[in-house]
């Protein structure tokens, strides 16, 4: 018989599945490690128990203590398991955007929550790491648990979700994949392979307005933007995401996400939540790419029970667009094909204000990018910046434009999703299409107009 002293020993050793229906013939074989198993139902359990156990014993738990939090729920709920256990109060910061399951679930152990607005940037006081924070400064006895910095949340995977992974299938797999919200578990995983087999390949996944994808891609921060799948992806960088063990990052967007968990729920009897859908839609495109005798293993992380008023439902679905037919508007690579007879127009430091003037004549375009030496773009330039150079008298025409010049901005990657391009386009900016460090292109809006007017013909 085998009995546990707490429900907190009954975290972890979660079963591996292999899915059935949702990857079609011909395919690599995807296995799916449930997670929403864990007791609370989702993986945050192992991190939130790790973190909070370890922190004890090293005395930054003191008696009486107040456990603070900023969480989209599920690490939440592990902590007020906790908490609930040992005896501590607990408060948590949680956006806006999150279901009220979740809002109800941490209420039910007993602790205290505070909603925060979703669409702030991750600087802001009202952002709901800042405000936890801030929660846990003005708190006697205040514990800061930090997930997303914490070192002991990558620990915890590495510890024991690699491994389970590798005992229950003998190492014998060729790529792992999950998604990236605090990189806990793509990071933890992935320095166990890495140290363990590095041929496995580690496969990050981000929704379309999250920051990984890009900053993987491009080391610069795009513009987050509002999505509605919860648990993953994240609008600041996070010290717990080691982008050193990924080997690839893959973008999905909420319609492809809760699509896909809405099938692992009625067609795998898996009741999994969006982030989950997420993992298996991008692990069932590679699977597709890999072929037979390859094997993914990917995570399911929480559970449905979360979301039956949100992707679950029919009418929530319909209400924001997410069901029915939906074109793929396709990559930013694909608008590049569609422009390849067109060069890319760049300054240098030493470029005069004479010559980007005669550029924008000449080009029949408003901003030029200013590269270096080695091509890579450094700042830009618009013709606005350059009219109120010369109005306020800082510049004449022989001045370098490199004075007038701002950061570069609307930074994005060719495999990106086209969609990205529209979060640049409201910021009147046009997107630098960057590979490598260089630039492979400029898109603007009428260069997307025309491409998906051609596609629609």
């Amino acid at each position: 018989m085998r009995v546990f002293d707490s429900i907190l020993a009954a975290v972890g050793r979660t079963p591996l599945v292999k899915l059935q229906k949702v990857v079609p013939p011909g395919c690599a074989t995807v296995l799916a490690k449930c997670e929403y198993m864990n007791p609370t139902g989702s993986i945050k359990d192992r991190m939130a128990v790790h973190v909070l156990n370890e922190s004890e014993r090293m005395g930054l738990i003191k008696p009486g203590a107040t456990i603070v939090e900023n969480t989209s729920g599920n690490t939440g709920q592990g902590v007020a398991m906790w908490a609930a256990v040992k005896g501590y109060r607990c408060v948590f910061t949680m956006p806006d955007k999150m279901s009220m399951e979740k809002v109800n679930m941490l209420k039910a152990f007993g602790a205290e929550v505070v909603i925060t607005p979703t669409d702030v940037p991750g600087d802001s006081p009202q952002h709901y790491v800042e405000t936890a924070k801030r929660i846990a400064r003005e708190t006697p006895n205040g514990f800061y648990v930090n997930q997303y910095h914490n070192p002991l949340n990558i620990e915890a995977h590495e510890r024991s979700t690699g491994p389970e992974i590798w005992d229950d299938t003998d190492g014998r797999f060729d790529m792992f994949v999950a998604g990236a919200g605090t990189g806990g578990t793509l990071s933890g995983v992935g320095r166990f392979l890495k140290k363990k087999a590095p041929h496995i390949r580690v496969v990050g996944v981000d929704p379309i307005g999250s920051v990984h994808y890009h900053y993987f891609y491009t080391k610069t921060m795009p513009t987050p933007h509002v999505y509605k799948v919860e648990g993953v992806g994240e609008d600041i960088l996070c010290e717990a995401m080691d982008f050193s063990v990924v080997d690839e990052f893959h973008q999905v967007n909420d319609k492809e996400s809760f699509a896909m968990a809405r099938r692992l729920v009625r067609e795998e009897g898996l009741f999994c939540g969006g982030s989950s859908g997420s993992n298996v839609h991008v692990a069932v495109k590679l699977a597709q790419k890999l072929g037979p005798g390859k094997t993914i293993v990917t995570v399911l992380c929480d559970s449905a029970t979360r979301y039956t008023t949100k992707f679950l439902n029919d009418q929530w679905m319909k209400d924001h667009g997410l069901l029915g037919s939906d074109r793929d508007l396709g990559l930013v690579e694909d608008v590049l094909a569609a422009m390849a007879h067109r060069p890319v127009v760049t300054a240098s430091a030493g470029t005069t204000v004479a010559q980007v003037i005669d550029i924008f004549k000449g080009k029949g375009i408003s901003q030029v990018p200013i590269v270096d030496e080695k091509g890579n773009p450094v700042a830009m330039v618009h013709e606005v910046d350059v009219l109120r150079g010369l109005q306020s008298g800082t510049v004449n025409p022989g001045s370098s434009v490199k004075t007038i010049s701002h950061p570069v901005g609307g930074l994005i990657y060719p495999k990106a999703r086209i969609e990205e391009l529209f979060r640049i386009f409201e910021t009147d900016q046009v997107g630098v299409v960057v590979d490598n460090g260089k630039i492979a292109g400029i898109v603007s809006k009428i260069d997307v107009l025309e491409f998906m007017s051609k596609q629609r013909a």
